[in-house]
Parts: structure tokens; sequence; C-alpha cells
């Protein structure tokens, strides 16, 4: 069957964001995540003892120590030991991540399920910017765990006659991420969230829900992302953009250390 442009286009953009969810030391690769704590601590399988202060995040090992102070809701540091990859980021306090290329959730990964592509799906809306930024707070997929964002503005949308506004986050190269909930969210499409890129231009913003993606917390219990906030949740059924992953439910290998025990904010998974 010959696809349309338009199909095409979408295809060509799966692909390429299947082959970012395969990166060897992505998110499919975390096998870990462990909190800080303030007194120094070896974890199991990894050189050395960490922990943490409230300015920064410690790691010595065989009398060599280093010293991480991390932007609140910055990306994190990376320190390689033998083929794994120890993430240190701060979301509140600090924590360390483990990414291994040999994780069972990386091996197994045969793609993103989803919605076949409908041009109905692409819709048009306002984007209005706020006088000033607005910090906003929100849950996020771990308990006892928030996240603060600075909201630009919000998006205004008719679909089937009715109004519907979505507050943004400040995206990548100048655009905007907006998370949100649907009808299908936890049906076909994963509960938590889903994340729509666009760009306004001359105050208008094409929202492509075509290319509504999971946040990495659908492929892995080892991510922290954010819930969408307050008023987010759009009362219709969304059935375009990613599914719920194949992933979803698979558990990690009894050696997993998850801790979800710390509070805070941050912007990242």
């Amino acid at each position: 069957m010959v696809m349309s442009g338009f199909a095409e286009d979408w295809q060509t953009w799966k692909t390429e964001r299947e082959k970012s969810l395969a990166d060897p030391y992505g998110w499919l690769a975390l096998v870990s995540l462990d909190w800080l704590e303030t007194a120094p601590r070896a974890y199991d399988g990894l050189p050395g003892v960490w922990w943490q202060d409230d300015q920064a995040a410690y790691w010595e090992n065989e009398g060599d120590r280093q010293r991480f102070e991390l932007v609140q809701s910055g990306p994190g540091a990376r320190v390689k030991s033998g083929d794994v990859e120890i993430e240190v980021a701060r979301r509140g306090g600090y924590l360390i991540r483990v990414h291994d290329p040999k994780a069972e959730v990386l091996r197994n990964f045969r793609g993103v399920p989803a919605y076949e592509p409908q041009e109905s799906w692409v819709l048009e809306g306002v984007y209005e910017p706020f006088d000033a930024p607005v910090p906003t707070t929100v849950g996020a997929v771990v308990e006892g765990l928030s996240h603060v964002y600075e909201a630009p503005g919000r998006v205004r949308f008719q679909h089937d006659g009715e109004e519907h506004t979505l507050t943004a986050f400040n995206g990548h190269n100048g655009g905007l991420s907006i998370l949100f909930t649907d009808e299908t969210s936890g049906v076909t499409t994963y509960a938590a969230n889903r994340s729509l890129a666009a760009t306004p231009r001359d105050g208008v913003v094409v929202l492509d829900f075509n290319r509504a993606t999971n946040l990495p917390c659908a492929f892995t219990d080892f991510a922290t992302c954010p819930l969408p906030p307050a008023g987010n949740h759009l009362p219709f059924e969304v059935p375009a953009g990613e599914k719920t992953p194949y992933e979803r439910g698979q558990k990690n290998s009894s050696s997993s250390r998850y801790h979800s025990s710390a509070g805070g904010s941050g912007v990242r998974p």
C-alpha cells in the first residue's frame, strides 16, 4: 500500500523516535534508582560510597572524591563504571540511576504501539502567553515527589464545537511541552500522562496529536516523570499518538533498588 505524504512523514518521525528510545544508555536501559542519604554508603554492585548534603552529591572511590553540584531541574551527570553508566541527578534531593545496555526492557524493546496517523487529529489552536511565566507545581509518578515547571502560557483550541484549554510548559528549542490525559488514558494509552510538543508561530499553534508521546515513566519504573497540571485532562477520547507501551507492567530484575521516599521538585524525568 502506498502511503500518503502525511502518513510517510509520520512514519519517518516514528522511526526516529524509536531509534532514540533504543539508545543503549537511554531510558530503557535503566535498572535502578536510589535516593542518596546524608551518610556515605555503598550501593549493591556500584563502586565506592555515595552521599549528599544540602549543596551537592558526592562519590568517593579508592581515595578519589567527586562532587556533583547540579541544578535542581537540570540534566544529570554521568559516571562510567565498566559497562554501565551511573547517572547523578537532583530531583528535590539527589538520586543515582544505573543505565545498563544489557537491561531486560531495552533488550526486549520492539517499538512503541501507536494509533494509525489521522489528519483529523491535527488541530489548530491559539497560544496565549502569560504576562510572566507562572511557576506551576505538579505531582509525579513517584509518591511523595513533586515537580515545578514554569508555564509560559496556555493553548486554546476547539474540538467538536467545544473550546478546551491546556497549560503549556517550556519545551525544546523555544517550543512548548504540553502534558495531558484524555478519555483513552488508562484504557489504550498510558494512564499517567502523555506529552505533545508544539511551536507557536504568530500566536497560532498546531497540535498534532498523532505525535503525542509517552514519557519515560511509561516504559520504566525508574523515572520520576511529572503528572499533567490541573485542568490538562481532555474530556474526550484522543485515539491518536502512542499507546500504552508493550513494556508497561514488566518488572525489572529482582536486584532492582528502587526507593521513592524523597520529596522535592524538578522538571526532568
